[in-house]
Parts: structure tokens; C-alpha cells; sequence
């Protein structure tokens, strides 16, 4: 499909449009008008900051474009009506092809998360704080590249059937329905769990949900919000556990909570943190958990976005192999780089963001002594260096996982532009946040634009991404599995968290073969997750038993499709 037939298409659909309604021309003659009705109270204004910060800061700020748009002066070219219709249901208001929901659709493609919770109170609050930003800023040439990676992905023309399989009870009455990150299973079993972040973690029994750890009742402070990748987000089992119990949970509750592991300077501010439980069951064989934990880490971040979404233990290591019983976490730079603090996330292994870390959960020389440094991580014994990175250079290493040969990879969603599938080595740097792809980025300038790489790019030292994708393609990248068997035998599976836009590629023959993008097929009709999700976006997930059996899990409804291994 060529640029022009690709934009005609996608002004056809909604899911391109996302954030760009909010950042709009205006009529002259409207101008004097629009905000009027709008508080200058003070008191109002600082209530609007805090809840500006809690809830969009992430996204948006007033400086230039992000992830969403440059908010400066929004509230004096868009009326107030309109700008708290989109902030309670930015899907209704793009359905009805309102004009500032197309004129921009190129630049952001996802939906932004409805805030219902709001009262209109808070609504009124944010107003008065956007309000104090009174001009938009003069409008700058585009001077990075337009369109990074203009090669359109192929479609292989393969189409796989999907049953539905389970479906978790809804924890939200809105979308998504069950906020399931993770299917994992517990190593010498055949028992599957899969994690709710608002509830806890599930155990599939004949199908059926059945509720193994309610973190919510044991971990009272955790918080998890309709757009905000917080709860807990991720879970792992002890390669040991049938013997002595023991399984991880990443979760996250308010800044300030507890006394942190890991910070940073007190002029930016603590939003969340996230910490590492180890759990140890009684009984390993028991349908509900009862026993004890013992938290291993807690690391403060900025905002709610990209914190550590990913626990793993090497699947194909065996007792006496190096990464037997080690603990990998996949750290973001949790906002710090939007937030103004690249510093922090450009820290060559001195800091645990922007990292992914292995850690000994049995050791205990740890700087809290609650956790070991492995002698083989590459800098546990060099000074000024963070003992517990394996490798850095992520803004979100969201999956990590190992291939038949016991090859190590992650995935790492983008800023603006780039989905990356990198070959995790062990300290190496991987370019966030000076590169995102193979392309430079200025953290400390406009983070939506990007730029060849330059002759001399080697003095760097950056590990780049075997596969790259810009955002014409996906918008968040998540990974699969190599699949075992049926019609995409021996190819590693990935997709579109958003979208549910599905992808696969030949890791051992990436050269040749590139990356191709597959279908299903659902009671007998070719149909896109999109469609059969039923929701405005897809937040998809993938999982694999015991057995090497696939599924694909859907947020939106909860819901879990078995793919055909045929």
C-alpha cells in the first residue's frame, strides 16, 4: 500500500486518531469567547496542577509534542464543553467525526483513556490550570524524519483459527473489562495463572478462573487506575516452586508509601513505586494461597507509565547453569526522560531505570540485604555502578523472553516513532534515551522528532534492534512466542498492544525473510482482533501452557482465544 492509499485508509479508522482532536485550528472570531467560563481561582488552579500531574502529565505537557499533544493554550482555542466530553470519552467524541478528531491523524495513533471517575468538579480544576497557559508556542518546521521506516510490512496471506477459550471476571464496569498483563505457568506443573492488576493472580482450572492470590486484600496499598500502567503488573514463578513455594509479583502503590530502595533527587517528584514481594505458599499444591512474603525491592518513579511490567526466570536454564534461579526485571525509565530527568535514564549502569536487572532473590548482599547481586552480572563488582543491571539503554523492556536455543530478547516500546525487538546481551547498551531504533533522538529537545544516524554513530557503543517497526505499522509493540507447531511453525509471533495488529518473523533468518503480518479466524469468518475484541482497543496479550499451546488475551473483555496448533 503506498503513503497516500495508507493515509486514506486510516482516516477510515478511528483507532488512528486518538489524542491529535485536542490540538485544533480555531476561528479568530471565537477566540474572545472561548474560556470565559473558566475559574482563575487560585486555590482551584494548584487542585488542577495536582491532578494535571497524576493523570496527564505522562502524556502531555506545555512545552512541545509528545506522546499526546502540546497542551499550551488549549483551553483558549477549544471550548470548555468540548475539551471535558473528550477527557470523560475521547472514543465517543472521535465516533461522532467531530473535525479536530482528523485534522492531525497522522501524528498519534492510539486512543487516550477515558477518565468517567472524574467528577466535574476535578474537570473544572483542570481547566483552571490549562488556562494559565495562554499561547500556543510558534509553530516549528518539521526537521526530523516524517516517516522513519517508509517500507510497508507484508501480509503473508496466513490466517489462523481462534476459539474462545476462557474469560476472567470483570474487575472494572468499564473497558478494559479485566486488566490481564501475563499467562505463565508454574515450572514442573501443568497449572496456568494469569494476573489481574486490580484483583491478583488467577489460576485457570478446567477453564474456569480460579482466584489464587487476591493481592488487593494483602497488599491494601496497591493502586491501579484506567490508564495507567500500574497494579500489578507482572508475576513469576520460581523455576523450584513445587519444592519450596516461592513465586515474584511486581506491583505498585503511591509515592511515598514506604520508604524507597532506589530514588532520585527531591526536585522531581514521587509519583509511584513499584516493588518486587516474593511470595512463599505453604503448600505449592494448594487452589488458594496461604503462606508468607517478604518485599525485595522498591524503587521510586515519576509518573505511572513504563515502570517494571516484566518478572522472569530463564525457562531453559538448568540447575548449575549460570541464570539458574535468577530473578530478570524489566525496568522502564518509568517517565523520568518526558519528565525532563534524562540524566537519569542515560546513566550507563549507574541507576536500576532503564534497565533490565538480575537479581539473586535467595542472596543477600544486596544494598538493602534483602536480595544477592550475581558475581556474573557485569557490573556487581565495579564502583559507581548499579550491581543488579544486566543490560540498559530501555524505555520499556515490557516482555522478555528466550528462544528454543536459549537466545534471550525483549521487546521495548517507543516514544513517538519506533517499536524495537531487541538480542539481550549481557552489558550491553541499547540507545534509550538517546536512540530510539536506529535512529537519533535528542532527549533534552522535541522528542517526537528523529534523525539518521550520523558517520561517526559507532563511538556510542549501542546495541540496535533486529527488528524495528515504525508507527504506520503498531503503536506498542508485546511479544509472543516462537510457535511450536501449525502453519507458523518455528516463527517467533508479536503483535500490536493496541490494534491487536498481528506480526511474525524467521529470528534465525531475519535477512532474508523480514517481517510479515498474519490473520485469524473466528466461527469460520476472517476477522481482526479489533472487531472481535469488541472494544475501542484491543491491549493485547499473549500466553503459552504447559503443553506449548498458544492463546491470545484481550483486556477489553477479559477474554482468552486458543489458537489452533494445526
Amino acid at each position: 500500500m503506498d503513503k497516500q492509499n495508507h493515509k486514506q485508509a486510516s482516516m477510515k479508522n478511528p483507532i488512528f486518531l486518538g489524542l491529535i482532536s485536542l490540538f485544533i485550528f480555531f476561528s479568530c472570531n471565537q477566540k474572545s469567547e472561548i474560556g470565559s467560563d473558566i475559574s482563575k481561582d487560585s486555590e482551584q488552579i494548584k487542585a488542577g496542577k495536582v491532578l494535571f500531574e497524576n493523570n496527564c502529565s505522562t502524556c502531555h505537557n506545555f512545552e512541545q509534542k509528545g506522546i499526546g499533544p502540546n497542551l499550551s493554550g488549549l483551553s483558549h482555542t477549544v471550548e470548555s464543553s468540548w475539551i471535558k466530553d473528550f477527557i470523560k470519552n475521547p472514543a465517543a467524541v472521535i465516533e461522532t467525526n467531530d473535525p479536530r478528531a482528523v485534522q492531525l491523524f497522522e501524528d498519534y495513533k492510539i486512543y487516550m483513556p477515558a477518565f468517567p471517575s472524574l467528577a466535574e468538579k476535578d474537570l473544572d480544576a483542570i481547566l483552571s490550570y490549562l488556562h494559565t497557559y495562554e499561547h500556543l508556542p510558534d509553530s516549528l518546521p518539521q526537521i526530523g524524519l516524517e516517516d522513519p521506516i517508509p517500507d510497508t510490512v507484508p501480509d503473508s496471506g496466513i490466517r489462523v483459527e481462534l476459539e474462545l477459550f476462557s474469560q476472567l471476571p470483570a474487575s472494572d464496569a468499564e473497558h478494559p473489562m479485566a486488566k490481564m498483563t501475563k499467562m505463565d505457568v508454574a515450572p514442573g506443573t501443568d497449572r496456568v495463572f494469569i494476573n489481574d492488576q486490580r484483583v491478583g493472580l488467577y489460576e485457570l482450572i478446567g477453564k474456569k478462573p480460579n482466584l489464587y492470590l487476591p493481592i488487593t486484600d494483602l497488599k491494601p496499598e496497591l493502586v491501579s487506575k484506567p490508564g495507567w500502567a500500574t497494579g500489578m503488573a507482572s508475576f513469576t514463578f520460581h523455576p523450584e516452586f513445587t519444592k519450596n513455594g516461592l513465586f515474584y509479583t511486581a506491583h505498585t502503590e503511591p509515592g511515598g508509601t514506604q520508604l524507597s530502595d532506589y530514588g532520585y533527587s527531591d526536585t522531581i517528584r514521587v509519583f509511584m513505586q513499584w516493588i518486587v514481594t516474593e511470595w512463599k505458599a505453604d503448600d505449592p499444591k494448594a487452589a488458594v494461597f496461604a503462606g508468607s512474603n517478604r518485599e525485595l525491592v522498591r524503587i521510586d518513579i515519576p509518573s505511572q507509565a513504563h515502570g517494571m511490567q516484566e518478572l522472569a526466570f530463564n525457562p531453559s536454564a538448568k540447575s548449575g547453569d549460570e541464570d539458574y534461579g535468577l530473578l530478570f526485571i524489566g525496568f522502564g525509565d518509568g517517565g523520568l526522560t518526558e519528565k525532563r530527568a534524562a540524566y537519569l535514564s542515560d546513566n550507563k549502569g549507574t541507576k536500576v531505570y532503564s534497565s533490565i536487572l538480575r537479581i539473586d532473590p535467595k542472596g543477600n548482599n544486596s544494598p538493602n540485604g534483602k536480595y544477592g547481586i550475581p558475581p556474573t552480572n557485569p557490573y556487581a563488582t565495579v564502583a559507581g555502578k548499579a550491581g543488579e543491571v544486566y543490560a540498559y539503554g530501555f524505555r520499556n523492556p515490557n516482555r522478555i523472553f528466550w528462544d528454543n536455543k536459549g537466545n534471550m530478547f525483549a521487546t521495548d516500546i517507543g516514544q513517538h516513532s519506533v517499536e524495537e525487538l531487541n538480542k539481550i546481551e549481557k552489558g550491553k547498551f541499547y540507545g534509550w534515551p538517546i536512540r530510539e531504533g536506529r535512529f537519533i533522538m535528542n532527549p533534552f529537545g522535541k522528542f517526537r522528532e528523529i534523525f539518521p544516524l550520523q558517520e561517526d554513530d559507532e563511538k556510542f557503543g549501542v546495541t540496535y534492534p533486529i527488528i524495528q517497526l515504525d508507527h504506520d505499522e503498531l503503536a506498542a509493540i508485546f511479544a509472543g512466542y516462537i510457535m511450536p507447531s501449525g502453519p507458523l511453525q518455528g516463527k517467533f509471533i508479536f503483535g500490536d498492544i493496541l490494534s491487536g495488529r498481528l506480526f511474525f518473523a524467521d529470528l534465525d533468518d531475519l535477512e532474508n525473510s523480514g517481517v510479515q503480518t498474519w490473520g485469524v479466524i473466528y466461527e469460520g469468518k476472517e476477522i481482526s482482533l479489533l472487531e472481535l475484541c469488541g472494544g475501542k482497543r484491543v491491549d493485547l496479550k499473549f500466553g503459552q501452557d504447559a503443553s506449548g499451546q498458544v492463546y491470545i488475551m484481550s483486556k477489553t473483555e477479559g477474554k482468552i482465544f486458543k489458537l489452533s496448533m494445526n
